[in-house]
């Protein structure tokens, strides 16, 4: 593959043949993203082909969680009742594409923005996951994230994803 970009989603990028082998992931980017995207409860990220098709993609959003469902640490520091966060809604790679890195290249990239629409645009302490399965959970706990007791979420923290990337 030549150099990698990612888009901001428009309806235009062919979908139909995506399979991630997750049936709801599929579903998402095949029938609902559009709606998502031009209602605004979410901005959707895709990696392309030369043929347009969608190989892969990600979904952000902001979101809030209860203060008592955030990490101890976050509970001395706010004084609010909500935490704000961004919500990795959703990742997925065709699985004609698996194996050469394309997941974590958009984990990384959702990472980065969201690190940048935390320290320019709207304030969020971290970044949050719902992991489908537990192979996804496996994933996302190799990257730092860490688990939300009693709600099966994960929770990165703004100050991890910049020491990470040192920038």
């Amino acid at each position: 593959m030549n150099k990698l970009k990612i888009y901001k989603y428009e309806r235009q990028f062919k979908r139909d043949q995506f399979d991630c082998g997750k049936e709801s992931l599929n579903n998402y980017i095949q029938k609902n993203v559009t709606k998502d995207v031009k209602n605004g409860t979410c901005t959707c990220f895709i990696i392309k082909n030369k043929d347009k098709e969608v190989i892969g993609y990600y979904t952000l959003s902001t979101e809030s969680i209860p203060i008592e469902d955030a990490p101890p640490q976050f509970q001395r520091k706010i004084k609010y009742q909500y935490v704000p966060v961004i919500l990795l809604g959703r990742i997925a790679i065709d699985k004609n594409h698996f194996g050469k890195g394309l997941g974590k290249f958009l984990l990384v990239n959702s990472l980065i923005r969201s690190l940048d629409v935390a320290r320019n645009h709207v304030g969020a302490v971290a970044v949050i996951v719902d992991p489908i399965d537990e192979e996804a959970k496996q994933y996302y706990l190799k990257f730092g994230f860490m688990l939300l007791p009693d709600s099966g979420r994960m929770f990165i923290s703004m100050k991890t994803i910049a020491n990470a990337f040192k920038e």
